[in-house]
């Protein structure tokens, strides 16, 4: 089954000439099936592109999937065209009174801040209580994710002296695990941030590590309790993202004083001027695909009991 989106929506054409499975409003009308309810809160500012990575991955499933584009109540998105956040983004004011099956909550270039003198920590930390009775399983992506542990678990982050830049292995370190189906034994994931959380602070709170490096630290983590996975790194990322993030580095660095290394095991030979080759696209389609079968499998399909109860489809 496809994803449903706005025929209007960029992401529309975009992924309609990749050849993923898109449907408009007025065809899935006619589908006497529930779709998931996904919510992306997008918190980057590059709107566009990272809501075109996120509904690539949740399209490439079998179920078909209604994306809600959600944005923080009283932030003015600076990057992105006014007409475009009025015509396919909504509030989060004013969605408060709805249920969702899965939520996810992007990063954000503000990693250097303190949590609480983020502009709408605020509003953040009642979105992820929020959820705990309004979605049945979020994700938290980077910044994002680190503001969960951070709001639920008090897990701090940490500043780097170097930014972890690059295209990195990671260990699987639960291969049991429904959300790492069909995962090799490692992976290559995207990162890049200027911070990290340790994984015996993330011990500490009970929370278990599925991916891992030695080098970048816990990638993916679950949090059982509040029906949450927290993924680090960037598996969403398309294949020249860490090309454009190197560029504007280069022209303007994000941390006073830091110098800008190129991305780690990216480039071919480390030569800037070679195309990148992705090799993370497969690993992301099936996390993001796993995530959704076990949301499917796993919300009651009354989405009024969403937050009160779960089902398990598998017996």
């Amino acid at each position: 089954m496809p994803i449903k989106l706005p025929s209007t929506l960029p992401a529309y054409s975009v992924l309609t000439r990749e050849g993923v499975m898109v449907m408009d409003e007025d065809l899935a009308a006619h589908q006497d099936i529930r779709p998931l309810k996904i919510g992306l809160l997008n918190l980057m500012p590059k709107k566009i592109q990272t809501e075109t990575q996120f509904a690539r991955l949740i399209a490439a499933t079998p179920l078909q999937n209604e994306l809600t584009l959600l944005l923080m109540s009283d932030h003015e998105a600076k990057n992105t065209a006014s007409d475009h956040m009025d015509s396919f983004y909504r509030a989060f004011r004013d969605v408060r009174e709805e249920k969702f099956d899965g939520l996810i909550i992007t990063g954000a270039p503000i990693e250097h801040l303190p949590f609480e003198e983020v502009s709408y920590w605020d509003e953040l930390r009642e979105v992820m209580d929020w959820t705990q009775t309004h979605v049945h399983s979020t994700f938290g992506v980077c910044w994002g994710g680190m503001a969960m542990l951070h709001h639920f678990h008090d897990v701090p982050k940490h500043m780097l002296d170097r930014k972890l830049f690059g295209a990195y292995r990671h260990t699987n370190l639960a291969p049991a695990s429904p959300y790492l189906r069909g995962f090799s034994d490692d992976c290559v994931v995207p990162v890049s941030r200027w911070t990290e959380v340790r994984a015996p602070e993330v011990e500490a709170a009970g929370l278990p590590v599925l991916l891992g490096s030695d080098v970048t630290g816990p990638c993916l983590i679950e949090d059982p309790e509040h029906r949450a996975l927290y993924i680090l790194n960037h598996f969403e990322y398309d294949s020249d993202t860490l090309k454009q993030e190197y560029d504007r580095d280069l022209d303007a660095v994000q941390v006073d004083g830091a110098e800008i290394d190129m991305p780690v095991g990216y480039f071919p030979s480390d030569d800037p001027g070679q195309n990148p080759l992705n090799r993370w696209r497969s690993h992301a389609h099936l996390l993001y695909g796993n995530w959704i079968a076990e949301i499917y499998l796993t919300t009651p399909y009354d989405m009024d009991r969403i937050g009160q109860e779960q089902t398990d489809l598998r017996g």
